[in-house]
C-alpha cells in the first residue's frame, strides 16, 4: 500500500510516518508539507493508494475542498486525523469522501486498525465468497446475560477463529453491548446511520462503528430513546443486509420486545439463540417466548437455546428445561460470576482477561465439542451450525 502523509506539521508528519513504518511489510510512505490547497498536486506526484491528511486548521470549513479534491482522485482512499472530531463532522466528513476520522494526535493501534480495514476494501483481503451469517441473541428474561455472549463470542470468532465479525446493537432503548468488550466511546450509532440512509454504503458503515480490532466491529445502539423511536424496520433490514455483504458474520443483540424492529432482524437471521438461567422464572419466560417465535413461523432447527450461568448443583437440570421447552439445549455456559464482573467492570473481552475461566472454556469448548474447529469451514464446526456442509 502506498500511503502519503500531508500536513502543515512536519514533527506530527514523521510521528504518524514512524507509526506506520513499525509494520513495514507492504507500506510505502510519503511526506508532504503542506495544505489544503496542496492535496491535488500532492496526490498527483505521489500517486497513493491512502492519502493522511493531518493539521487542517477548520476542519467543517475545508471539507468542501477535500471532496472536490478526492472527487478528482476517486482511487485514492483518505483518512483525516483532527482535535476531538464531533458526530456531526464524522458524518460531513464522510460525505466528503474520507473513509475514516481519527482523534489527533492518533493511537498507533487504532491507525493500524483503521488501514487493516482499508486495505480489505482497496482489495488487498480475499474477497468474501457469499453473505456472512446472522446470529441474534435474544434474552428471555431481564439479567439473563444475553448481550454479555453476544459481544463475548462475537469477540471469540473474530480473534479465535479469523473470522470478520461485526455486532449490531439493536436494543434500541437501552443498548450498550460496546461496554462489554471495549472502553471506547461510540462517536455514531445506529440511530445516525438510519438518519442518512441515502449515504448507506460500506465505508460510512464502517466509519459509524466501534472498532474493537480490525476485523470485529460494533454499531452501537441508538444513544436517547427518543432517536430509537425513529428507527423503522426497513432501515434496520438494510443495514443487517448491508454488514452480511461486508463480514463474514454479523452478531445481532436484540431485545425480548417482539416489535417490528426485532422481528425484522429476526426474520433474517440464520440462527436464533434464546439466553436463559435455571431458575423458575427464566424457564416459564423462556417457554412463552419460544412459543411465541414458533407461533410467528421461525422452526425448531433455526432456535438454539443457550442456558446461562450453570451450576452443576443446580436444582433444575438440563433435561428438565429441554422437556419443557421441547428444545435441546446447544450450549451452556458455566457460572463464573467474579470473572464476569471483572470482565463486565472493565469493559475486556473474558476470552482476552482469562483464557483458561470457566466461562472461556465454556465459549470455546462446548462449541469445538459440538462443531469441530479443526476441521475445514465449511465442514467444521462454523459450517455444521449453519449446515453448510
Amino acid at each position: 500500500m502506498k500511503i502519503t502523509i500531508i500536513s502543515s506539521d512536519q514533527p506530527r508528519m514523521e510521528i504518524i510516518e514512524q507509526m506506520l513504518l513499525k509494520v513495514p511489510a507492504g507500506r510505502s510512505v510519503a511526506l508532504y508539507l503542506g495544505g489544503m490547497n496542496d492535496l491535488s498536486v500532492a496526490m498527483d506526484q505521489t500517486k497513493p493508494d491512502l492519502l493522511i491528511i493531518d493539521g487542517l486548521i477548520d476542519v467543517a470549513a475545508q471539507l468542501g475542498g477535500l471532496e472536490t479534491a478526492m472527487a478528482c482522485h476517486p482511487g485514492v482512499a483518505c483518512v483525516l486525523v483532527c482535535s476531538a472530531p464531533s458526530s456531526e463532522l464524522l458524518m460531513a466528513a464522510m460525505r466528503a469522501g474520507v473513509r475514516d476520522v481519527l482523534p489527533s494526535p492518533p493511537d498507533a493501534a487504532a491507525l493500524d486498525a483503521s488501514l487493516g480495514r482499508i486495505a480489505s476494501t482497496l482489495g488487498e483481503a480475499s474477497p468474501q465468497v457469499q453473505p456472512g451469517k446472522i446470529m441474534a441473541f435474544i434474552p428471555c428474561k431481564g439479567g439473563s446475560g444475553a448481550t454479555f455472549l453476544a459481544a463475548n463470542f462475537a469477540y471469540l470468532l473474530a480473534t479465535e477463529e479469523k473470522q470478520r465479525v461485526v455486532l449490531l446493537d439493536l436494543n434500541l432503548n437501552f443498548g450498550d453491548a460496546s461496554l462489554f468488550v471495549s472502553d471506547q466511546l461510540p462517536q455514531m450509532n445506529l440511530a445516525d446511520v438510519c438518519g442518512d440512509m441515502t449515504r448507506l454504503d460500506a465505508s460510512l458503515l464502517d466509519a459509524s462503528m466501534i472498532h474493537v480490532v480490525h476485523n470485529f466491529s460494533i454499531l452501537a445502539a441508538p444513544d436517547s430513546i427518543e432517536r430509537a423511536v425513529a428507527i423503522r424496520p426497513e432501515q434496520v433490514e438494510a443495514i443487517i443486509k448491508l454488514a452480511a455483504a461486508e463480514y463474514d458474520f454479523v452478531i445481532l443483540d436484540v431485545s425480548r420486545d417482539l416489535g417490528p424492529v426485532v422481528l425484522r432482524a429476526l426474520d433474517l437471521a440464520d440462527r436464533i439463540f434464546p439466553v436463559l438461567q435455571l431458575t423458575l422464572p427464566f424457564i416459564r419466560d423462556a417457554k412463552r417466548l419460544i412459543g411465541a417465535l414458533k407461533s410467528l413461523g421461525y422452526s425448531d432447527d433455526k432456535l438454539g437455546v443457550i442456558v446461562n450461568r450453570l451450576e452443576h448443583n443446580d436444582d433444575i437440570g438440563l433435561a428438565d428445561v429441554e422437556r419443557t421447552l421441547g428444545l435441546k439445549v446447544m450450549l451452556a455456559v458455566a457460572n463464573s460470576f467474579k470473572a464476569v464482573s471483572a470482565s463486565v467492570n472493565q469493559g475486556v473481552p473474558i476470552v482476552m482477561l482469562d483464557k483458561k475461566n470457566t466461562v472461556s472454556m465454556s465459549l470455546r469448548l462446548l462449541a469445538r465439542q459440538l462443531f469441530p474447529a479443526t476441521a475445514a469451514r465449511r465442514s467444521g464446526w462454523l459450517g455444521q451450525l449453519f449446515g453448510m456442509v
